[in-house]
């Protein structure tokens, strides 16, 4: 196939475009990495359905549970039904306890595989709550379910507790409440309004400062149960600062889709090894998953400069996904998934995948050429030409 496009650029002119990736990143297998890493996994919409996108959510199960296995075999674990699986944005409550079902079931059929579960409060009608002790019960309810399923815990950032909490001592006191019960160390999640507008002054304070002084107080309190806590900021210096303040055991899962490449790598702080490197829990793992493994397969081995070699070129892709409105980064995600060829289709949960122009997944598709992360040249053109021509690009 001749590897000639022709790509709207930022101006919205058409512009003669080929093919530079020289050879899609291949990952060693059978490498033990030195970092824990969560990918946290989109889901395949069933575009077959009989029913109203906007409202009803519809997956194509094994698709689904496909796009896991994958990951499994590249050597990452799944942080499952996060915000990455339009968890608040399309994905409801029963259908997220489903996935989680499902993808546990999975799990134990193959060697190696782990995963965390996100946990929250979103079956909760915003409207209708008034009261921290409704959220604290919104959170017990979830908790159950998935304990019972036998999972791990992801404890994510509430939107009715942000809404009804009236200062940081209700934080501490739902999380004193829920880290009390958890039978195993949970990860905590704390995401950025940029993801989530509704997740703004969380911990009690727009003051970053202070809500990471909430935070850090509720886990020091409760150090036993925490295994630790992904930051969302999109700040390195803020995720380093809160890093080398935890407990010594307890780990900062990195949520940078800008400067994961570094904070990974880490710094070498202080004796305690955890403080000075971050592990990950990122989105951006779904749509680089190839490199990502293939680099942490390096770093594994001690290859700091192949590390970067081989993740540094991600990042120009990772930040291009994730630019404001940062919240529809999903489509970006699942855009990376059909050019991959791991559905066969683009389209999302409530109707998702029209957050993003054609300009925006035009550019993505050139950063990501650039970044080898095209793991069928041929088809990722193919695909390509498909979206153009359904935009009057011929």
């Amino acid at each position: 196939m001749s590897h000639n496009l022709q790509l709207p650029n930022a101006q919205g002119q058409i512009e003669k475009y080929m093919l530079v990736g020289t050879s899609p990143v291949k990952p060693q297998t059978g490498v033990r990495f030195n970092r824990i890493a969560y990918s946290a996994a989109h889901v395949v919409n069933n575009p077959l359905a009989a029913h109203d996108p906007w409202i009803d959510c519809a997956l194509d199960w094994d698709a689904t549970i496909a796009y896991r296995q994958h990951l499994w075999s590249l050597g990452m674990g799944v942080a499952e039904a996060m915000d990455t699986a339009q968890r608040g944005m399309g994905l409801d409550w029963p259908t997220s306890l489903e996935l989680i079902g499902r993808s546990l079931d999975a799990a134990r059929d193959v060697p190696g595989a782990f995963m965390a579960s996100g946990c929250g409060t979103d079956h909760l009608n915003l409207d209708g709550i008034s009261s921290v002790d409704e959220v604290m019960e919104g959170y017990e309810f979830q908790m159950a379910a998935i304990e019972k399923l036998g999972g791990k815990l992801i404890v994510m950032a509430s939107r009715a507790l942000a809404r009804v909490a009236k200062s940081p001592a209700d934080y501490e006191r739902v999380y004193d409440r829920i880290l009390s019960q958890a039978k195993q160390p949970v990860i905590l999640h704390w995401l950025g309004d940029m993801f989530d507008p509704a997740l703004k002054g969380y911990w009690g304070s727009q003051n970053t400062q202070e809500a990471m002084d909430t935070a850090l107080g509720i886990i020091q309190a409760h150090a036993s149960k925490v295994d630790g806590i992904k930051i969302s900021l999109l700040n390195k210096d803020k995720e380093i600062e809160m890093r080398r303040r935890l407990p010594a055991h307890v780990r900062m899962y990195t949520g940078d889709d800008f400067n994961y490449a570094e904070l990974i790598a880490g710094d070498g702080f202080g004796e305690n090894i955890v403080q000075g490197q971050s592990d990950a829990l990122l989105g951006i793992f779904d749509a680089i998953a190839p490199a990502a493994s293939a680099a942490l397969g390096e770093l594994a081995q001690g290859h700091l400069e192949k590390f970067h070699d081989i993740l540094g070129p991600t990042v120009p892709l990772s930040r291009h996904i994730f630019k404001a409105p940062t919240r529809f980064y999903k489509t970006g995600v699942v855009f990376m998934a059909w050019l991959n060829g791991h559905q066969k289709h683009f389209t999302m949960v409530g109707g998702q995948q029209s957050t993003r122009s054609v300009v925006h997944l035009a550019e993505l598709f050139k950063l990501a050429d650039a970044a080898n992360l095209l793991e069928y040249p041929d088809l990722a053109q193919h695909r390509m030409k498909i979206m153009l021509s359904m935009h009057g690009i011929e």
